[in-house]
């Protein structure tokens, strides 16, 4: 076994838990499988792999080894199907805030998987700021002003947002019809994982320069879902993008603030490693995406919702 099946079975080990399934799915020998690998750890010198009794994990070396041959066994074999001709396939590793994904990109994937059978994607969820190198992504999807990084930040949309609030917090405080009028009132703040700082009241002036404004916040959370709740809860107003509560809106349960003072528009991107060669699949997930949001780009916005 040559060097890149070497590192295949080993990733599969990895993927699998387990030598077994492993090697049943590469349709070897187990015993093969056990002496690959103990070749493998010889060669580097380093132990890869945490046998147990129940299960086989990666050791630290063999979590960054993994990932190193997770890109190399990438580039190979987007090398050898660009000279084929061959359709984009392969595992593709992306990570995303769970609210883009629901809205924007899951109505959309059962059409992009039905085109593109032998693309697998692999998504994760989160708000937190992704090493995208260390864990092996291939690219990120983000909502909001992005930190400085050595990545690519390739602009996907601009989401309307506006400023709102459930009858309840309206019937308590009062509604502002004025930024001035904000002294007084209160919002649900929604946090950053990655600064701890919590996102401001924003407004933009007809110069297209933005005010910030100092609310009191009794209330920060970090998770999208758990902000959305704690807004209809009526404890307290706050800026959301129109497409996450077009449909709040609809019903009454939440209304709109502050309709003369528009609400900056939220920046979503895609970013991906700047030193790193983007396969077939990954231009194509990326052009998609881009896709998607332009196709869904008034999404909520054609709802017109209440005002106070």
């Amino acid at each position: 076994m040559d060097r890149l099946d070497a590192m295949r079975l080993f990733t599969r080990v990895v993927d699998r838990r387990s030598f077994t399934q492993a090697a049943h799915d590469l349709d070897i020998p187990r015993s093969t499988a056990t002496e690959v690998i103990r070749r493998l750890e010889a060669r580097l010198g380093v132990r890869l792999l945490q046998r147990t009794t129940r299960t086989v994990r990666p050791t630290l070396d063999g979590e960054a080894y993994y990932r190193r041959c997770l890109a190399i066994l990438d580039d190979v074999e987007d090398a050898e199907g660009a000279f084929r001709g061959a359709a984009p396939k392969g595992l593709l590793r992306v990570e995303v805030q769970g609210t883009l994904a629901r809205h924007f990109l899951m109505p959309g994937l059962p059409d992009f998987l039905a085109h593109h059978p032998a693309i697998e994607i692999a998504m994760s969820e989160s708000e937190r700021w992704v090493d995208v190198v260390r864990e092996g992504v291939d690219c990120v999807l983000r909502w909001g002003t992005l930190p400085d990084s050595d990545l690519v930040a390739r602009p996907v949309a601009l989401l309307p947002r506006i400023t709102c609030a459930a009858p309840a917090y309206v019937e308590r405080y009062g509604a502002p019809r004025t930024i001035a009028e904000l002294a007084g009132h209160r919002t649900v703040g929604l946090r950053s994982i990655t600064t701890g700082a919590v996102r401001p009241l924003e407004f933009q002036a007809a110069n297209g320069s933005k005010r910030v404004v100092a609310v009191a916040t009794p209330l920060s959370v970090t998770g999208t879902e758990t902000f959305l709740s704690g807004i209809r809860l009526g404890l307290g107003l706050a800026q959301m993008p129109t497409f996450h509560v077009a449909q709040d809106l609809a019903s009454g349960r939440l209304l709109r603030l502050l309709p003369d003072h528009p609400v900056p528009p939220g920046p979503v991107s895609v970013l991906y490693p700047r030193n790193r060669q983007l396969s077939p699949r990954v231009r194509l997930f990326i052009d998609w995406v881009v896709q998607r949001f332009a196709a869904a780009s008034g999404g909520g916005t054609a709802i017109a919702p209440p005002e106070v």
